[in-house]
């Protein structure tokens, strides 16, 4: 059983691939998720998407909008709302730590990566993130494809 439970933890590991070339990342936190009915069933499925999806504040609470989480197939009626605000776990001197950043003119809050913990909960990593610019991406680019070229290399 325990073995079983250590794969489906394993198996599920749902990335933003967008975030890392829109944003530079300045400071990452992971930080829980409050879910309703059959969302972990749909997550463990992997059927999550991070389309335009960020964190925003509600009353010093952080809140993740638009991540759209399917609706389970096998759900009946009890089945989620699947575009619905899901609020973020994190201790308080995180979630001032992250307030106060956010504040500043040209960072954001926004989720990268959707993971299982090793007891089973739904985790979510998010980051603080720093828009950037067409160079910037264009330099991203340059990185990406020498390091590839360069492990090519390497391994003939």
């Amino acid at each position: 059983m325990a073995d079983k439970e250590s794969k489906i933890s394993n198996s599920v590991n749902i990335r933003n691939k967008r975030a890392g070339f829109e944003f530079e990342f300045l400071e990452k936190f992971t930080a829980g998720m409050v879910l309703q009915g059959t969302e972990i069933k749909s997550i463990r499925q992997g059927k999550v998407s991070f389309q335009d999806s960020y964190c925003i504040f509600f009353h010093d609470e952080l809140f993740v909008r638009d991540l759209h989480i399917s609706a389970y197939d096998k759900g009946t009626h009890y089945n989620h709302e699947p575009k619905r605000d899901r609020k973020l776990l994190l201790s308080k001197k995180e979630l001032k730590r992250l307030s106060s950043k956010s504040e500043e003119k040209g960072l954001s809050i926004i989720p990268v990566k959707i993971f299982l913990s090793s007891r089973g909960y739904a985790k979510i990593e998010i980051a603080l993130a720093r828009g950037k610019k067409i160079h910037d991406k264009r330099e991203s680019i340059k990185d990406r494809d020498l390091k590839r070229d360069l492990e090519r290399n390497f391994y003939r």
